[in-house]
């Protein structure tokens, strides 16, 4: 791995403790205006300062990120399938590698579909996008997309589909957190960060998550729904990075998020 490569890992994975907060805005990519993420900008702001990484698609990160952002970006550069059609692995590479280039990001990500009917196709660009990040120096994410068929979210095929992006030569994967997670990080020879899914019933939970995947291998998470779509979205990742970088348990994060969301609601309350 050259200086490039390893600046740009280094830039997203604290050098503290290894691991990273990734905050996901790119799912318009394929859901459209999803709750919370209407107005991109206004969600984007308040929290770019307390991610460790951004992972947009190029359109939002030009014209709702503003250029003096100093946080590291993921740009995801596949799609071409939205949740109006059945089969959401029919994607393609929708972004060329110059432009990530241009865009000056620390990673690039697409979604490899195992098992799914498009899989070949997504395993090649996958192989593909490698080679172009090793000429440039960015390293590639994938992601172990599912789809609509969550009855795959299980070790055994989680373990296949992450093992199979390392050995194509992903420099990072994200993929679900499971039962028996660690069979997952054992069988993979490269940094996993787990995904957040869909909303939880509670910001507990969601922090429950991030604490089991990493007593369990993971290098820290890539969360979206769980903290934007939360009642009090800074509160909330600042409560996941005690959890992913200072080693809290579930209870001390709780208490992390319940101080600032108290502290924001008094300066809120105060008079101008």
């Amino acid at each position: 791995m050259d200086w490039g490569m390893r600046n740009r890992m280094h830039r997203m994975f604290s050098p503290a403790s290894g691991n990273t907060v990734m905050l996901a805005v790119d799912h318009g990519y394929f859901m459209g205006p999803t709750h919370h993420l209407e107005n991109a900008r206004a969600t984007i702001t308040p929290l770019l300062p307390h991610a460790d990484a951004l992972a947009l698609t190029r359109g939002i990160l030009r014209r709702c990120v503003d250029p003096t952002a100093t946080t590291p970006i993921v740009l995801r550069v596949s799609g071409g399938a939205t949740i109006l059609q059945d089969d959401l692995s029919d994607e393609a590479i929708t972004t060329r590698f110059a432009d990530a280039a241009r865009l000056n990001v620390s990673a690039v990500a697409l979604s490899v579909f195992v098992g799914a009917p498009h899989e070949h196709e997504s395993l090649v660009h996958l192989a593909e996008l490698v080679d172009d990040g090793e000429e440039y120096g960015i390293p590639v994410m994938a992601i172990t997309a599912v789809g609509k068929e969550l009855e795959k979210r299980d070790a055994r095929y989680l373990a296949l589909a992450s093992r199979v992006a390392a050995e194509l030569g992903a420099h990072i994967v994200k993929t679900y957190y499971c039962e028996q997670f660690a069979k997952v990080v054992e069988a993979c020879p490269v940094p996993i960060v787990v995904a957040g899914g869909p909303k939880l019933d509670s910001e507990k939970a969601a922090l429950e998550l991030a604490r089991h995947a990493i007593d369990e291998g993971a290098h820290g998470v890539d969360m979206g729904r769980n903290i934007w779509q939360s009642a009090h979205p800074v509160a909330m990742l600042k409560a996941l990075r005690a959890i992913v970088h200072e080693k809290a348990t579930v209870g001390e994060a709780m208490d992390v998020l319940n101080e600032e969301r108290t502290d924001a609601g008094t300066r809120a309350a105060a008079p101008a």
